[in-house]
């Protein structure tokens, strides 16, 4: 069971810079921002957080090549916390960051007008955004969210470098976001060179 979070209330002053990079929580804006108008004030209520979340916001976990992965033949897990907004409301993404202590916002694509808040550290997503959504559940993909925290559990403990392990996980992530409909590939074509590893280990 994941320790219960010490849950802050924050109300704060947004000043988010208008160039086009990303915004992170290690980038803190410069002595020129400092000069710009203050746009918006929060004060996110963490129970209001997580109905935001629950209709904006996504736990994926994506399953790309990397040649270097040579025990699971060639493939990675990357699961990713997600919460999307349009340009125009951004402020409310930047205010996430202080709030979860973590993340980093960026566009969608490269002419996208829709923004997202992301967190991709394992160590943050276990640390800071596991113990948050168990203190205050999620109601709508609560599914996903149980299958996404046993992932990043068990990859923080290294289970995914081994064929056994990797193969559970994947068949979690397939699981995820209505069974993997999405996904461009066929479960079968990810899990047959791990299993054909798996076979070989002594």
């Amino acid at each position: 069971m994941l320790e219960t979070p010490s849950i802050r209330w924050y109300s704060f002053s947004v000043t988010p810079s208008r160039e086009s990079g990303a915004v992170s929580s290690e980038n803190p804006s410069g002595a020129d921002n400092q000069q710009e108008t203050v746009r918006s004030m929060f004060d996110l209520d963490p129970r209001w957080v997580t109905g935001f979340v629950d209709g904006e916001g996504c736990f994926s976990v994506s399953i790309h090549r990397n040649p270097g992965a040579r025990s699971t033949s060639g493939w990675q897990l990357r699961p990713v916390f997600h919460v999307y907004q349009h340009e125009s409301h951004r402020d409310v993404l930047e205010a996430m960051i202080p709030f979860f202590s973590c993340g980093r916002l960026r566009p969608k694509g490269p002419n996208s007008s829709v923004w997202t808040f992301a967190v991709d550290s394992l160590r943050n997503l276990e640390d800071h955004v596991l113990p948050f959504f168990e203190h205050y559940p999620r109601v709508v993909k609560a599914g996903d969210f149980r299958r996404f925290a046993v992932i990043v559990t068990a990859m923080r403990r290294k289970e995914h470098l081994t064929p056994q392990g990797f193969e559970r996980l994947v068949r979690l992530a397939y699981a995820m976001n209505a069974n993997g409909k999405q996904r461009s590939r066929n479960i079968d074509e990810i899990l047959t060179g791990s299993s054909e590893t798996a076979r070989q280990a002594p």
